[in-house]
């Protein structure tokens, strides 16, 4: 029966909270309270320390503890003498002795935990209680410890968190039931040490929170008075970030740190920072409203360490943590800063505090050099205090790398020596530039700039920043301090690439290149951009090109692009079309003119053509070339002249009847512009009788001459019509035997070429021109033939000639009337071509005497320049002798 009503008392136990009012609830404050739970018939001071131990709270960690452990080993299998007792719970803090809350204090009513334990019933319980609001602000967060950490280890121990949101009583009674309030299981950990969150919305951070503690240890449940709290008052920020510490230009050393991130109010900042040295040992503790704390000068070869918390610092609130230690050490020789980066024409400074056995070096007595190479002048330093010297260099040039170092290094100094630690300078060249391109759709801008002009530093990354104004480019543009950074992409080139999509036309884009490294970041100088000012049009359309009919000219239309709607500037390209273009460029700035016609040289070629445009402002970037377009050869007028044409006669010399074969060259392009589909030949005698006839595309015709006189035209046809120019040819027997020509003399000159001279007799006839006849007689090969002008008297005669062979030469006068008698040569002039050989060699060997000549002067003078050195090499020179000064060697001195 007693196991069974121990049983039930185990698994039911009775709930009776009683409350009038919610200001009768235990204040949350942000400092730790204290939970206690002791037997019946204990006073209130009892409560405050529990009887038997002494005020000092080490003693609860000590005495206590073993005694509370020794009565649980001792009473644990004692449950049949156990009777039900009530423990009275009460909320005390050190820090706050005159508040606090117990349950004979609630107006009479009786506040108790039904428990079944000798233990307790001797002893009590009490816990150490923490609760905060985390700094992003939405959890809240109570930590249960036990007072005495052995206590419990032999049993579960549990702990509830019940508690009802302001929500919750808005339509609820005064007293709030069982039922309203939510219950949170907390963590607790092998010490025995609970974490209890709660969810709190950010609207209800200034509402009023009731909750009380459910904890259950051995079998044993205790219950706390109720408490409250505005979560708002009692914020516990996070730890202060990125704690670290530099030397100021003056020698003092600042400590700087960084708020924890998402807090929405100021904070106050408690730092404690120790200094440890040979000379010095010291301890401080101080609070500092901003960021940074400014500390006494700082000494050579010494160790600090910082820690920093914070705290809200207007209301209440509760101090963070301690932020992880840093320490700084300082050596001997301090440099402040030890690295600087810069950029060109830059003007940087270095600080230093030199430390030589244990005695600092007055700053009046120190030095400084370059690379331990170059004195750094005087004018240059200055003192800052009796310890702190400063150098100061003045418009930049760029580092020079020095094999793997990069940098410059800079010595500090005292008078006799110089320690082997030093600063390190690095100078940058950051211009860089950076060019930008619209597209012909203006939808998007390119931009591209090449890491290769810098120098490259190790462990630095290059990133494009840029901000975009609301309308157009300032005169002198800027860094603006919002900025955005724009994702570039290394292309096959070297260049970076950025693409801007979509774009604002008439916004202006501010960028720079910016430098990050871990000593600090460069800027390019910034460049301003206009998107509509730097458009590259889209090349232009439906481009043709043509040779004009009748006026030969080449013309070239387009079509403009439909972006930029400004005017444009057009510039065209053409050519000859083949393998290696040799182009010819034609401005256009008429912007509404969408064709121009060129002249060209040769009309009945085929031409490639293209075009580009850019706006006519001169703003922008030329489009690309347009597809090329060709000409197609065709006839553009009827040729120029017939083709030049001489006859070969045949037949008995003693009969009127011959046959008279004409020979014709085929005319070239420039003079049938530009195609020969038939030749005619038009026929008159000397009895009026006149006749064509088409001989197609053949070069050669035969026709039988039986009259006095026979006149013949050989016409060229295109599909224009027929050439304007042409040639006559009248065979005449009387005119045949007209002779004016005297003599003919033939000079070969080499293989290639022979030279045709010849003289005429007085005449009456003047000839219009010559026709010369060569062929060689050894051989059957066609006569070969040339026209020139009747002013000449001398021809030169290109073919291919054999010295062994023999030629035969005549020279025909063409007269008006007809063709005169021919002079006939079958050989070379034999006493000319002794004299045109002695001539040549003449011209050869007279260049070959005067090089030769010039040649052995200069050997000569060489020769005698280097006699002359060796010959008088040991001679002294009497100018520079210590014994023939004053003396004047020109002047005669008799030897006695």
């Amino acid at each position: 029966m007693i196991c069974q009503k121990f049983c039930v008392v185990l698994l039911h136990w009775e709930f009776i909270y009683v409350i009038t009012a919610y200001n009768l609830s235990y204040p949350i404050t942000p400092w730790r309270f204290k939970l206690s739970c002791m037997p019946p018939n204990t006073t209130y001071d009892y409560f405050r320390l529990p009887a038997g131990l002494s005020k000092n709270t080490s003693d609860l960690n000590g005495h206590y503890e073993k005694a509370v452990e020794v009565k649980f080993n001792s009473s644990g299998t004692h449950f049949s003498n156990l009777s039900k007792t009530s423990f009275h719970c009460c909320f005390w803090s050190e820090q706050d002795k005159n508040s606090s809350l117990c349950a004979d204090n609630i107006e009479g009513k009786t506040f108790f935990s039904t428990v079944n334990s000798l233990v307790f019933q001797q002893i009590g319980a009490n816990w150490n209680i923490q609760c905060w609001l985390k700094g992003d602000l939405k959890l809240f967060i109570c930590n249960v410890e036990s007072l005495f950490k052995n206590q419990f280890k032999n049993y579960n121990h549990k702990v509830h968190l019940l508690y009802v949101l302001p929500e919750v009583l808005e339509d609820s009674p005064l007293v709030p039931q069982k039922g309203s309030f939510q219950i949170v299981q907390c963590n607790c950990s092998v010490h025995k040490c609970c974490e209890c969150p709660v969810s709190v919305p950010t609207a209800k951070l200034n509402d009023t929170l009731l909750m009380y503690l459910k904890i259950t240890s051995g079998g044993v449940i205790f219950q706390s008075p109720l408490m409250s709290v505005q979560p708002i008052n009692v914020v516990k920020p996070d730890p202060p970030l990125g704690l670290h510490m530099e030397i100021t230009d003056d020698g003092n050393l600042k400590i700087s740190w960084s708020s924890p991130p998402l807090v929405r109010f100021p904070l106050q900042y408690q730092v404690k920072y120790s200094e440890n040295s040979s000379t010095v040992i010291r301890e401080a503790d101080k609070i500092a409203l901003a960021t940074s704390l400014l500390v006494d000068s700082v000494h050579p070869g010494s160790s600090y360490e910082v820690q920093v918390r914070g705290k809200r610092l207007d209301g209440p609130g509760i101090w963070s943590d301690w932020s992880t230690p840093h320490v700084f050490t300082t050596q001997d020789v301090i440099y402040f800063p030890p690295k600087i980066l810069t950029s060109v024409e830059s003007n940087v400074s270095f600080h230093c505090i030199y430390k030589n056995e244990n005695k600092i070096v007055s700053s009046e007595k120190i030095v400084w050099w370059m690379n331990l190479a170059e004195k750094i002048p005087q004018s240059q330093y200055d003192v800052v205090s009796d310890h702190v010297s400063k150098v100061t260099f003045y418009n930049l040039n760029a580092t020079k790398p020095r094999g793997k170092f990069t940098y410059d290094a800079v010595y500090c100094c005292s008078e006799h020596e110089c320690h082997h630690r030093y600063a390190e300078l690095y100078v940058i060249d950051v211009n860089i530039n950076i060019s930008c391109e619209t597209d012909g759709n203006l939808t998007k801008m390119t931009c591209r700039w090449s890491p290769n002009t810098i120098q490259s530093l190790a462990g630095s990354t290059l990133q494009l920043r840029y901000y975009r104004s609301r309308l157009y480019c300032s005169d002198s543009p800027s860094i603006h301090p919002i900025s955005e950074p724009k994702d570039c992409h290394l292309q096959r080139d070297g260049f970076y690439e950025c693409i801007f999509q979509p774009i604002f036309l008439l916004s202006g884009y501010t960028m720079w290149i910016r430098i990050n490294h871990s000593l600090g970041s460069l800027d390019s100088p910034p460049t301003c951009v206009l998107p509509n000012s730097v458009v590259k049009p889209l090349p232009p359309s439906s481009v043709k090109a043509e040779i004009t009919v009748k006026t030969g000219l080449l013309k070239i239309s387009w079509e403009n692009p439909v972006f930029p709607e400004t005017n444009l500037q057009f510039q065209i390209r053409y050519g000859l079309s083949g393998k290696e273009v040799q182009w010819k460029i034609h401005e256009v700035y008429d912007a509404k003119s969408k064709s121009v016609s060129l002249p060209v040289p040769d009309i009945c070629a085929v031409y490639v053509v293209q075009v580009r445009c850019k706006r006519l402002d001169g703003l922008g970037y030329w489009s690309n070339w347009s597809s090329p377009a060709y000409t197609v050869v065709m006839d553009i007028k009827v040729p120029m002249r017939g083709p030049e044409f001489w006859r070969i006669i045949n037949g008995d010399t003693m009969k009127k009847e011959k046959n008279v074969t004409l020979l014709w060259k085929p005319l070239m392009k420039r003079d049938s512009l530009c195609s020969v589909q038939r030749y005619v030949i038009n026929h008159h005698t000397s009895l009026n009788g006149t006749w064509s006839e088409d001989v197609g595309n053949h070069t050669k015709y035969t026709f039988l001459w039986t009259e006095q006189e026979h006149t013949v035209t050989v016409l060229a046809i295109n599909s224009i019509g027929d050439s304007v120019a042409n040639l006559n040819l009248t065979f005449s027997w009387p005119m045949s035997k007209v002779n004016i020509v005297q003599s003919l003399s033939a000079y070969p000159l080499n293989s290639t070429c022979v030279i045709l001279s010849w003289m005429l007799s007085p005449s009456d006839y003047k000839p219009m021109s010559f026709i010369i006849e060569w062929k060689n007689l050894n051989e059957d090969d066609e006569i070969k033939w040339l026209r020139i002008s009747s002013s000449v008297k001398k021809c030169y005669i290109h073919d291919h000639f054999i010295p062994i062979e023999k030629y035969q030469f005549s020279l025909y006068p063409i007269f008006t009337e007809g063709v005169g008698k021919p002079k006939i040569i079958n050989s070379f002039t034999q006493d000319d071509i002794e004299k045109h050989q002695n001539d040549a060699g003449l011209y050869v060997i007279v260049p070959v005497i005067i090089s030769s000549f010039i040649l052995l002067l200069g050997t000569l003078f060489i020769s005698h320049q280097r006699m002359r050195k060796l010959i008088w090499e040991d001679v002294p020179n009497p100018k520079k002798c210590s014994w023939a000064q004053g003396l004047n060697f020109q002047k005669r001195t008799d030897i006695l």
